[in-house]
């Protein structure tokens, strides 16, 4: 069996406060793109995850482990595409894919794949089933939402790493997070602010609450912002807990002719549409 692990963006971020749990409260319009990692599984003697070029733990290797009650151990084997903690969802990705796997080895209906990716991370449930999601609490609340628009997405990796928990530090010392009734009020405008516009979802709705973290850490972000800018996008932004940089194109063509232009860069810039 094989799964695309779609790589994710979040089309808005709004932060709110940190939980009991240590979680942060958020609200999110979350997008898998048609392009991302291919997780691939086979019986095995063991549990066993291989994802050549890449070392250390694994959160596939988890999600595997969160479900013991199947026929026999899986071998998956991760193709990775998508850049390591560049703010694009590729761990929980990979994780979802692991879900979706071996909960069909083991029977187990969507419902419960979600309440198993709840405890794996705040990105991993709304990857249960690619696609657009709205994403509250601290992301397990899930609300499948209709499919986007079609529209140019230019990704810009970065040379450069940056630790998702080092940002939301990064966020909380700036004072970033909203109060509740400013974050409830997000919530009320995002509802209403679907499927208008291009990307469908209201322009001045477009936010990442993260950014100013994220360049705060990694200053160069700015330059690719730029770039982003330069070559045309629509809107541009920080994926994620970033550092890659999103633009935004009406036009899936703009997208397109813009990754053309830039060369001599790795990771490469892509240039995707929503799944």
């Amino acid at each position: 069996m094989s799964e695309l692990a779609p790589a994710k963006i979040n089309l808005c971020l709004f932060l709110g406060a940190t939980r009991a749990d240590g979680r942060h409260e958020l609200v999110s319009v979350m997008q898998s793109l048609a392009w991302g990692d291919a997780v691939a599984a086979e019986p095995a003697e063991r549990d066993e995850v291989v994802c050549p070029g890449i070392d250390g733990p694994n959160l596939a290797a988890a999600a595997l482990a969160a479900i013991p009650a199947r026929r026999s151990p899986l071998r998956l084997t991760i193709d990775k595409r998508i850049p390591v903690a560049a703010g694009l969802g590729g761990g929980s990705a990979d994780a979802a894919a692991a879900l979706r796997l071996a909960g069909r080895e083991a029977g187990l209906a969507e419902d419960e794949l979600l309440a198993l990716a709840a405890k794996l991370g705040a990105d991993v449930p709304a990857q249960v089933r690619p696609g657009r999601s709205l994403a509250t609490g601290a992301g397990e609340v899930v609300e499948h939402l209709d499919a986007a628009p079609r529209f140019g997405v230019l990704v810009v990796p970065s040379a450069h790493t940056l630790s998702t928990a080092d940002v939301y530090r990064e966020a909380d010392r700036l004072g970033l997070p909203r109060d509740p009734a400013d974050l409830a009020a997000r919530l009320d405008d995002v509802r209403v602010g679907l499927g208008q516009g291009p990307f469908g979802l209201r322009a001045d709705l477009i936010i990442n609450d993260l950014e100013p973290a994220a360049l705060f850490l990694c200053p160069s972000i700015a330059r690719d912002l730029e770039l982003a800018r330069e070559l045309g996008a629509d809107r541009v932004m920080v994926s994620g807990s970033g550092p890659t940089v999103l633009g935004l194109f009406a036009d899936p063509a703009g997208a397109q002719r813009a990754a053309g232009r830039i060369v001599g860069r790795t990771p490469q810039a892509i240039a995707t549409t929503p799944l």
